[in-house]
């Protein structure tokens, strides 16, 4: 897809599962399963679906999913599995090797999202993209470094503590616009200072949507995930942005989502949901 002065792709890394119940909430089973069919642990698929933006001198990477660093325990807990998609062999599909990329947005520093910034080789931590600067909110940073009892477990230090180490971090500070039409909106229900890039040339935009619409099914103001630290708060930035993005014909990017990448939410008199898909590649 080109948007202005970028091409933009979608980068699949790989699919894993987590608990269908934390992942909708107060939401039942019979309605949640209808859309997101559990196995028989309970678990629905996801994606774990970075993206690729390439213009202005820049090869920039939003996210990097789960990486390699897993034992086997866990690879059987999450379901890991990059049989199918995997981030250097979805970048190279694009002509894009590792050490090109320029800078990687990290939306947040859970395990799912920012796992591939590190990689291990003969038991020694490197950086998967060692000439990227990385960008998170510098509010975030603090929460990673300071989680609660709560969201202790979505953080793995090993992910990005080598990010800080080696020099190639940089703190953002709010909302800002970090390079020429692609700027970070800052949402804070899911986790302190979650950051969700917005690339727009002027009359087309596309919201990265990360985890406050971690799918289609979650574009329904109910459909909030056990994971968040503050549900009420994403419930408000749900009606804020659902809103926006409708007024201004948004199209919503979805990292998580096993099979729809992007579409478009339409206003219905039960409230927004997910509209039409729309392919970007």
């Amino acid at each position: 897809m080109k948007l202005g002065n970028y091409e933009i792709h979608p980068v699949e890394t790989g699919r894993f599962a987590l608990d269908g119940g934390a992942m909708f909430g107060i939401v039942p089973k019979p309605l949640w399963s209808r859309t997101n069919p559990p196995d028989e642990r309970n678990r629905i698929e996801l994606a774990a679906r970075a993206l690729l933006i390439v213009g202005n001198g820049r090869k920039i990477l939003v996210d990097n999913g789960n990486g390699s660093k897993f034992t086997q325990k866990q690879v059987d807990i999450y379901r890991l599995d990059t049989s199918r998609f995997e981030l250097h062999r979805s970048l190279q599909k694009y002509g894009v090797r590792a050490d090109e990329i320029t800078d990687v947005i990290l939306t947040h520093l859970h395990f799912d999202h920012a796992g591939g910034s590190t990689y291990r080789e003969n038991g020694k931590l490197k950086i998967t993209f060692p000439n990227a600067r990385h960008y998170v909110q510098k509010s975030h940073w603090l929460q990673a470094m300071n989680p609660t009892e709560k969201d202790r477990g979505s953080f793995m230090p090993d992910d990005y503590l080598p990010l800080e180490e080696s020099g190639v971090l940089e703190f953002v500070d709010g909302e800002v616009e970090l390079f020429p039409n692609i700027s970070v909106l800052v949402v804070n229900g899911h986790t302190a200072a979650q950051q969700l890039p917005k690339i727009s040339d002027g009359k087309t935009s596309l919201l990265f949507c990360c985890d406050l619409f971690p799918t289609t099914a979650h574009i329904p103001l109910p459909y909030i995930m056990a994971y968040d630290l503050r549900p009420l708060v994403t419930l408000e930035e749900k009606k804020r942005l659902l809103a926006q993005g409708y007024d201004e014909k948004w199209i919503l990017y979805f990292e998580h989502d096993p099979n729809t990448v992007a579409g478009t939410v339409q206003s219905t008199d039960k409230g927004f949901v997910f509209g039409l898909a729309v392919s970007i590649d």
